[in-house]
């Protein structure tokens, strides 16, 4: 197989269709699972059989190791499937920690609103205000237009980094990934690359386009006005406010506390899936080197979306939405580092997936704080591309990831998780995903999801020179 094109051909790394969930009689277990006490079913809120045989489907399908946490109310279902390591068997647990990628930006932005409560910042007032330096010579003039606000929800239109990070996945290559694995770059650095790419359209301009560049500024700019490092201000002021024990943002390249490794597989560029666990998290900062458990996210959207972080006031500003494209023809109802949708028979949820080298996670919050799923997963871009290179294949695993997210979502009575709907804003399908399998569910949420932009860039390359076996 030639691969013609990578970078941009696939929107997201989860790409997830809403499925019919499966009864909790059809749903087995596997010798290799790891699971939460089981308390009485007349007490429980949760289905925990069809948890986790869902969670061991996703497994069985493909994916190396997934940890997931769902919650009802006061009931609480956890488990883990498959290995961390798949050299010596290793297996996962449920309270691994995680490398979480772009739900750091939520938590980047409470930071920023808490911020504003206290009045030294204004969400409208230009990025230059605060980071003058940042935008130099010719490129003030941009700077000026740019709010704070434009770069939470990603309407300042400025150019993803990661490209120039990693130059070499311009080109098909994963060589630089590998070159760059315990290299420290400073964010300022990451700005600078972000401002030489191409703009995606004037700063303001609907949809906006989504650009890991504006989380970056925001951290220089929460720096700037606290005197503080970004990691210490969001351990102090909202990790720790959370209660969260688990997250944290790694000092070094390796990751402290019990661990599964991350695989990357670059949609077959790199044959067999290469371990990226042990990896210098600067290029992330405030855009997506957290990393925590799953206990933890639900925890802290818990907290958030009970007004116990920011003011309701910050909350409705959080949950002002606008389209933000998160690839060629996908878009998604984008807040203030937080995104929403809508699913048919089961409500409307908050959150924020992620996707960095090797882990990628999903965590979504009903609007009413109640229902919760945070799930992290240890292989990356498993997809393959099909033989123009022009989309990816259909994989069992996408299929097995969206029907656990079905059954932790949307067990409540009076789902129908098989209606067709729309997402809140219609989106344009990328091609990347179809139904597959049996099931043939129904689209609900987008093509892509927006975290997995860190791991990729949000910029469309341009087909590539073939790329042989």
């Amino acid at each position: 197989m030639r691969i013609k094109r990578l970078v941009g051909t696939a929107v997201g790394t989860t790409l997830l269709l809403f499925t019919a969930v499966p009864t909790a009689s059809a749903a087995g277990t596997t010798a290799g699972s790891t699971v939460a006490p089981t308390r009485s079913a007349a007490r429980d809120a949760l289905d925990r059989t069809a948890l986790r045989g869902t969670l061991d489907a996703f497994h069985e399908a493909g994916m190396y190791g997934a940890y997931s946490a769902v919650r009802e109310g006061r009931d609480r279902w956890k488990g883990a499937s498959g290995l961390a390591d798949v050299d010596t068997g290793r297996k996962v647990t449920p309270n691994m920690r995680h490398r979480i990628g772009s739900i750091s930006k939520t938590f980047t932005s409470v930071a920023i609103l808490q911020q504003v409560e206290k009045g030294r910042i204004k969400l409208d007032a230009p990025v230059t205000r605060y980071v003058p330096d940042l935008f130099r010579g010719a490129d003030r003039q941009r700077g000026d237009a740019i709010t704070v606000r434009m770069l939470l929800n990603h309407t300042s239109h400025l150019g993803d980094y990661v490209l120039g990070a990693f130059p070499s996945l311009a080109q098909n290559s994963t060589a630089s990934l590998d070159e760059h694995r315990f290299r420290t770059i400073r964010p300022q650095e990451l700005v600078r690359l972000g401002l030489a790419a191409p703009a995606t359209g004037s700063p303001g301009a609907q949809p906006g386009s989504y650009s890991n560049t504006n989380y970056v500024v925001a951290g220089l700019i929460l720096e700037k006005v606290t005197g503080q490092k970004a990691a210490t201000y969001l351990t102090r002021n909202v990790i720790d406010r959370a209660g969260l024990h688990h997250t944290a943002f790694p000092r070094t390249a390796y990751i402290k506390g019990p661990h599964a490794k991350m695989y990357e597989s670059f949609y077959g560029l790199i044959d067999p899936p290469r371990d990226y666990s042990v990896y210098d998290m600067s290029w992330a900062y405030t855009a997506g080197a957290l990393t925590s458990t799953m206990d933890d996210l639900n925890r802290f959207y818990a907290k958030l979306l009970t007004g116990k972080l920011i003011s309701r006031a910050s909350l409705a500003e959080m949950q002002r939405t606008v389209p933000v494209n998160v690839g060629p023809g996908v878009a998604i109802d984008y807040g203030l580092g937080i995104y929403t949708l809508e699913i048919p028979g089961c409500g409307r949820f908050w959150g924020h997936d992620g996707g960095v080298f090797g882990a990628g996670t999903v965590s979504l919050t009903r609007a009413d704080g109640q229902r919760q799923l945070s799930l992290g997963f240890t292989l990356m871009k498993y997809q393959r591309l099909n033989e123009e290179g022009t989309e990816l294949e259909p994989s069992p695993i996408d299929e097995a990831l969206n029907v656990h997210l079905a059954t932790a979502l949307c067990d409540a009575p009076g789902t129908d998780a098989g209606t067709e709907s729309k997402p809140s804003k219609p989106s344009k399908s990328s091609g990347a995903s179809g139904e597959s399998g049996s099931s043939a569910g129904k689209r609900v949420l987008p093509d892509g999801l927006v975290g997995v932009d860190l791991a990729t860039g949000g910029q469309v390359v341009s087909p590539a020179a073939p790329v042989p076996n």
